[in-house]
C-alpha cells in the first residue's frame, strides 16, 4: 500500500513539474514588429501616432494595477488597438524576460530622424541669435540603458535636439524607451553618418562645440575646464563619448573646450569616473540651469 501510495506521489510530483515547464505560449508577431514593455513606454506609445501599433497584450488579473490596466483597454480601444489578457510568462516571452509591469504593446519600431528633417523648424530660431540653444550629440553610445537614461535627462533638463552618430551607435529598441522611462516616445532623436562635418558646420554658423572628458589629464591641445566654471552666451553643442573609450581624437579636436565633473574626494585607484548617463545628467544640469537662469 505504501509502495503504491509513493507511486502516486511521484507521478503527481511529476505532472505538476511538466506543468510548471511547459514553454509559454508562442505569440505569431506581425512581421516587421518589435515588442514594447513597461507601462511608461506603452501608454505613451498608444497616446501618440508616431508608431504602428497591432497589438496589446495585458497581463490577466493585475490585482493593484487594475486601474492602471482599464485605463490601457480604454486608450487601446480608443486607438482600435486589440486588447489580449494573458498569463504573466506569456508577457515574459515576449519581451524576452524584461521588466514589464504587466504590460506588452506591438508596434512598428521607432527610426532616427535625418538632420535634414530638422533644418526648416530651425531657422525661426536661427534669426534670433540670443536665444541659447543646446543640443546634445553621442558619439558611439552602445549601451541601450545607457542611451535610454541620457535621453530621459536630455529631455527632463530641457536639451533641444538630440543626435547621434550612426556608426557604432545603439538604435532606438525596446529597451532604450523603457529605460527612457518612455521618453523616447515623445522626443525625437536625430542622427548623422558624418559626424565630423556636422560638427564643423554647427561651428561655422557659430555654435560653441564642448566635448566632455573623465579624465582632464588624457586631452591635448583642447582646454579643460570644470563644468561648474562654464559659461555660455551662444548656441552650443555637448558631444559625449562611450563609456569605455570616451570621445575618438578627431571629435576631441573639434571642440572649443572640453568639460569635467570635478570629483568631491581623491578617488581610490581604479574607480575613476561615472557613468556616462549619471556624468551626462550633472554636466547638463550644470549647463541648463543658465539657460534658465538667463530666460528670466
Amino acid at each position: 500500500a505504501d509502495r503504491e501510495l509513493w507511486g502516486s506521489r511521484e507521478a503527481d510530483f511529476s505532472k505538476a513539474r511538466k506543468r510548471l515547464e511547459r514553454k509559454p505560449l508562442s505569440v505569431a508577431r506581425t512581421k516587421g514588429s518589435e515588442i514594447l514593455f513597461g507601462i511608461a513606454p506603452c501608454s505613451l506609445a498608444l497616446s501618440q501616432s508616431r508608431r504602428d501599433l497591432f497589438r496589446l497584450f495585458l497581463k490577466q488579473s493585475s490585482g493593484s494595477r487594475r486601474l492602471v490596466m482599464s485605463e490601457f483597454v480604454l486608450q487601446a480601444t480608443a486607438r482600435g488597438v486589440p486588447v489580449h489578457h494573458v498569463k504573466r510568462r506569456e508577457l515574459d516571452a515576449l519581451c524576452r524576460g524584461g521588466v514589464h509591469q504587466g504590460v506588452c504593446l506591438e508596434a512598428t519600431p521607432l527610426r532616427f530622424k535625418s538632420l535634414e528633417e530638422a533644418e526648416k523648424p530651425d531657422l525661426g530660431d536661427e534669426e534670433s541669435p540670443n536665444r541659447q540653444l543646446i543640443w546634445l550629440v553621442l558619439e558611439q553610445i552602445q549601451d541601450p540603458m545607457n542611451l535610454g537614461a541620457l535621453l530621459r535627462s536630455a529631455y527632463f533638463l530641457g536639451v533641444d535636439r538630440v543626435v547621434t552618430s550612426q556608426r557604432n551607435s545603439c538604435p532606438l529598441t525596446p529597451t532604450v524607451s523603457k529605460a527612457s522611462s518612455g521618453v523616447m516616445e515623445v522626443f525625437d532623436v536625430y542622427s548623422t553618418d558624418d559626424l565630423r562635418s556636422f560638427l564643423k558646420a554647427k561651428t561655422a554658423e557659430g555654435w560653441e562645440v564642448v566635448g566632455t572628458v573623465s579624465k582632464p589629464e588624457d586631452v591635448e591641445n583642447v582646454p579643460v575646464i570644470s563644468c561648474l566654471e562654464f559659461r555660455w552666451n551662444k548656441p552650443v553643442i555637448i558631444v559625449i563619448g562611450s563609456e569605455g573609450d570616451g570621445l575618438s581624437l578627431e571629435t576631441q579636436l573639434l571642440c572649443h573646450r572640453m568639460l569635467a565633473v570635478p570629483a568631491g574626494r581623491a578617488l581610490h585607484p581604479g574607480i575613476e569616473s561615472l557613468n556616462v548617463s549619471v556624468a551626462t545628467g550633472i554636466l547638463l544640469h550644470s549647463i541648463c540651469s543658465q539657460k534658465l537662469r538667463h530666460g528670466d
